[in-house]
C-alpha cells in the first residue's frame, strides 16, 4: 500500500488544499493529511479546529485520515512507514520556500522524497492568508474553502 503525508497549518483549509489531497488520491492508497500545530504561527484556528474542518472535508472519503502533529515532517513520516512527503505549489516564492525546507528535511531523513504539485491555474490566488482575510473584512470567501469548511465557518 502507498501512503503519502500532505502536511500543513491549513488555516484554514482552502480549495487549493482539497485540490492538492484530490490529486495524492489519484497516486496513493492512503492520505495522510497533517494539521500541523507550529507554534511559529499566529494562527486564526486552533489545531482543533483546523483538524475539524479538514476532517469534515473527508469524513466519507475512508483513504484520506487527518491528524494534528506538532513534531518534524520527518518523524511523521518514519511513524506513518512512508518517504512521500507532498507540497502543493502555487508560484515560484512556493518552490524556493519549499526547496529550502526539502534540503533541511532531506538532510534530518535521507530517504524523504518529496513530490511537487503543481495548483491549478484556477486556483493560484487561493491561500489561506486570503481566507483570513476575507472573514476579517467580511468579504465573502465561500469560493475559495470546501463546501464543509465554508458551513464550520459560518456557523461559528
Amino acid at each position: 500500500m502507498k501512503k503519502c503525508v500532505f502536511a500543513g497549518t491549513f488555516d484554514p483549509f482552502t480549495v487549493g488544499h482539497a485540490d492538492t489531497v484530490s490529486k495524492c488520491l489519484a497516486l496513493f492508497d492512503e492520505v495522510v493529511v497533517a494539521v500541523a500545530s507550529n507554534k511559529q504561527k499566529n494562527c486564526m484556528f486552533s489545531a482543533e479546529q483546523r483538524f475539524e474542518m479538514a476532517s469534515a472535508v473527508y469524513e466519507k472519503e475512508p483513504r484520506v485520515r487527518v491528524l494534528i502533529w506538532a513534531g518534524a515532517v520527518a518523524e511523521l513520516l518514519k511513524r506513518e512507514n512512508t518517504p512521500f512527503y507532498v507540497r502543493g505549489l502555487r508560484n515560484m516564492i512556493d518552490f524556493d520556500y519549499e526547496t529550502a525546507d526539502f534540503y533541511a528535511s532531506r538532510d534530518i531523513s535521507p530517504e524523504m522524497l518529496t513530490l511537487y504539485i503543481p495548483a491549478e491555474q484556477k486556483n493560484l490566488h487561493i491561500s489561506s492568508t486570503l481566507v483570513r482575510n476575507c472573514i476579517l473584512f467580511g468579504t465573502p470567501f465561500e469560493n475559495y474553502v470546501p463546501e464543509a469548511v465554508y458551513r464550520r465557518l459560518k456557523r461559528g
